[in-house]
């Protein structure tokens, strides 16, 4: 179990300088599991204790797991100039984490997107080797055909696309489903990769909408521009892949 000294987590999280957590800690405005911290030497464990700070709860786990409903018009970066980013709807305690987008969702594309500060995790699910599932539902201008799950299943060129020169995917799979509606399962992750491939069969894709990653399902409670910690459930079965 991960122990540290309380001023060093609190530091390392952003919530001051050492000299200031002691004067918070003196001050009794910083409590461990309901009871006033008796020195900011104190040692803690970063994923049973709970620390408040002037009555708010402080996240202190060695690493941390997001679950985010992105709404379309953010970008899936951790900070843009120009742009309101997918951090940027966080709570501010959680924006001092350092937090990531494990892959990217475009800027107009919804649904699951996980954020965390473990790098050795967010490269196991985008590392091509390992083929993590990812699903997502598509509105079509048309509707998609028998020939349309062929040509996914057989793998296809993707045409250039804003820079991107053509390039080979791998095979995908894809469901029909009512109206204009197709469900699209990759297990890898190019440019525009679902726009690329129904272009490459004469049709497109009006908004696009991401259900899963790997293990990961959105969950259906959580409205756009809302976010969650994942269940240790959730976190166990995602480290599966690593």
């Amino acid at each position: 179990m991960p122990i540290r000294r309380l001023d060093q987590a609190l530091a390392l999280r952003g919530f001051g300088s050492r000299k200031e957590i002691h004067a918070l800690v003196r001050a009794g405005q910083v409590q461990i599991n309901g009871i006033p911290a008796h020195s900011a030497a104190q040692k803690i464990d970063l994923e049973r204790d709970r620390v408040t700070l002037r009555g708010e709860p402080v996240c202190l786990q060695e690493f941390i797991y997001i679950m985010l409903h992105k709404p379309p018009g953010v970008v899936s970066a951790a900070r843009d100039s120009n742009t309101p980013t997918v951090i940027d709807l966080l709570p501010a305690q959680l924006r001092r984490r350092g937090l990531f987008p494990v892959g990217r969702l475009d800027k107009d594309t919804t649904g699951l997107l996980l954020l965390t500060d473990d790098g050795a995790l967010a490269h196991a699910l985008l590392s091509p080797k390992k083929h993590v599932p990812k699903t997502y539902l598509a509105a079509l201008q048309t509707p998609a055909t028998e020939n349309d799950i062929r040509a996914f299943a057989a793998g296809m060129a993707l045409p250039p696309a804003e820079g991107h020169p053509p390039e080979d995917c791998l095979p995908a799979e894809l469901s029909i489903l009512e109206g204009y509606m197709a469900r699209v399962v990759l297990r890898e992750g190019k440019y525009h990769q679902i726009k690329r491939m129904f272009a490459a069969r004469g049709n497109g894709v009006l908004s696009l909408h991401r259900e899963s990653m790997g293990s990961l399902r959105l969950d259906e409670a959580l409205q756009p521009g809302e976010c969650r910690e994942l269940t240790a459930e959730e976190i166990a079965e995602l480290k599966t892949i690593e």
